[in-house]
C-alpha cells in the first residue's frame, strides 16, 4: 500500500508544479533498473553490458 501511495504523492508533485518532464526521465530509470535486475544473473548478462 505504501507504493501506491509514494505513486499518488509523486503524481501529484507533478501535477500541482507542472513538472510533467519528470515522467518519462523516473520511466527510463525504473526500465534500466528493471532491466539490470533481470539480467544480473542469466546468461544474457555479457550482452547486454556490451550495450552500455
Amino acid at each position: 500500500m505504501a507504493k501506491i501511495e509514494l505513486l499518488r504523492e509523486l503524481w501529484d508533485f507533478m501535477r500541482i508544479r507542472k513538472r510533467y518532464w519528470l515522467a518519462p526521465v523516473i520511466i527510463i530509470l525504473v526500465l534500466f533498473g528493471f532491466i539490470l535486475v533481470l539480467t544480473e544473473s542469466s546468461v544474457v548478462a555479457p550482452f547486454v553490458y556490451t550495450l552500455f
